[in-house]
């Protein structure tokens, strides 16, 4: 018999009943609560008169649509104003630990629950958010689930799942000069495609990942969600402990030995057998950009849109439509290209790393005139610590804004919207027709080349600016 997938471990170890050969009724450790997809299934338990069954599993904060200037004022937006306010009071009424707007700990959901510890290995977790698979950077089962499933998490703290196919993508070697975490993902998912892993989990493994901080792991799993997986994740090692050790809500010093040692059985087995494989060389890995309107749609940057003729039968209707979009034509090269704004933040790029990697390059040097920029950190703790570094005052110095924490142009859902036509370099993880904002056309990249944009005003290589 073959040894196990760290997939099959976490499951198996988290199986309250098997429904049949293929469906569990499996326990969720953590679920992750905001204000946008929260509301319906709370009223659906009000409904039932029921209460939230463990409230001291469920975590909330305010992100989705929540201003990023002037917190400390009324919500302008009537719809977001609502929601919020209807998040503080379903956690006030069922005993919910809430960080709410001008929490200290507040922040995107994605970015609070690694940075307090709440995140750790071996977990399940879940949220109404689909880049929950993030949290899968801690080796857990984390994914994101609809409203209906949300209620019944609530209800219940189980989920009733399909067993998912386990798939393993390694990436060996050292990566080169000015190539990030986020350029593997996007390398990754226009090899694959968007549905290149559709119906699996997947880990990824190699030495590549390996040598990733957790902030850059955790960017890699927050994206498997736009090839189709389930979920992606990346074995617990001494990388992620160091991470965890010390964080308001880790385990305790009397508990983290146990814990530890818990951790360390959850690596796959050397002998375990997954549905499928995908080995890729990070040699072959360069900044990559998009040019269409899925995340697949993915060039490095010193290359060109592909020609019709290279595009399969298949997808040529949407290619051309997605190009239309974008007013883009096939055979482009990407360089030189004339780009309006920049959004440097989201759950996939707005941690201090993302943002020590922005000011580090921009130091010294000048906005272009014709961008607006975004700077956006991903929770309070975040902003705290660019202040205390120095790196408010670094961007500032070079014309750009640091704002207040939240989701913001990922997705568009307040004020932060990129005009129609307007071109976007975005360190966020979708760039789907109005994403953005109305007829916004995003461009994905990591936050080095979207600050080799900020400051010529171009899409430019940012190896070319390198010293």
């Amino acid at each position: 018999m073959s040894g196990k997938t760290i997939i099959d471990k976490i499951w198996d170890a988290h199986v309250v009943a098997n429904i049949d050969d293929a469906t569990s009724m499996i326990y969720i450790d953590r679920h992750f609560i905001h204000e946008v997809t929260s509301p319906q299934a709370f009223s659906g338990l009000n409904n039932r008169g029921l209460k939230v069954f463990r409230p001291e599993k469920t975590v909330a904060t305010a992100d989705h649509n929540i201003p990023t200037r002037d917190q400390h004022l009324s919500i302008h937006d009537e719809l977001s104003r609502v929601q919020v306010n209807t998040l503080n009071k379903n956690c006030q009424d069922h005993g919910i630990n809430l960080y709410g707007l001008n929490h200290p700990y507040n922040g995107i959901v994605h970015v609070i629950g690694p940075e307090l510890g709440i995140t750790q290995p071996g977990m399940t977790i879940v949220c109404g958010d689909s880049h929950t698979s993030t949290h899968g950077a801690f080796g857990t089962i984390a994914f994101g689930i609809g409203t209906s499933e949300v209620e019944m998490v609530l209800a219940s703290q189980c989920l009733i799942l399909a067993r998912p196919k386990r798939m393993r993508i390694t990436i060996e070697g050292a990566l080169s000069k000015g190539v990030t975490s986020k350029d593997i993902i996007l390398y990754i998912i226009s090899q694959i495609s968007t549905g290149g892993a559709t119906g699996y989990f997947v880990e990824y493994a190699g030495s590549a990942i390996r040598n990733l901080s957790m902030e850059a792991r955790m960017t890699i799993c927050n994206m498997s969600i736009e090839m189709g997986a389930r979920g992606g994740l990346i074995a617990p090692d001494e990388t992620t402990f160091d991470y965890i050790k010390g964080r308001e809500q880790a385990p305790s010093e009397n508990q983290w030995d146990k814990s530890v040692a818990y951790w360390k059985t959850l690596p796959s087995d050397p002998d375990a057998v997954f549905d499928k494989e995908l080995v890729f060389d990070a040699a072959d890995i360069e900044p990559m950009i998009t040019y269409g309107t899925n995340p697949g749609m993915g060039v490095g940057i010193s290359g060109r849109i592909p020609l019709l003729e290279e595009v399969d039968d298949t997808s040529k209707t949407s290619f051309m439509k997605s190009l239309s979009y974008m007013n883009f034509s096939p055979g482009e090269e990407m360089i030189g290209k004339e780009v309006n704004y920049v959004f440097v933040g989201s759950c996939t790029n707005g941690r201090i790393e993302d943002l020590r990697m922005f000011a580090g390059f921009v130091k010294g040097k000048k906005k272009a005139d014709n961008i607006t920029a975004w700077i956006v950190p991903g929770s309070k703790q975040v902003e705290a610590q660019a202040e205390k570094e120095g790196l408010r005052q670094i961007l500032e110095e070079a014309g750009f804004e640091m704002r207040q924490p939240g989701c913001s142009a990922c997705l568009a859902m307040n004020e932060d919207k990129i005009p129609a036509g307007k071109y976007a370099v975005s360190t966020s993880n979708r760039n789907f027709e109005g994403r953005q904002g109305p007829g916004a056309r995003t461009m994905l990249a990591s936050p080095v080349t979207a600050a080799a944009v900020a400051i010529t005003g171009k899409i430019i290589d940012p190896r070319d600016l390198f010293g």
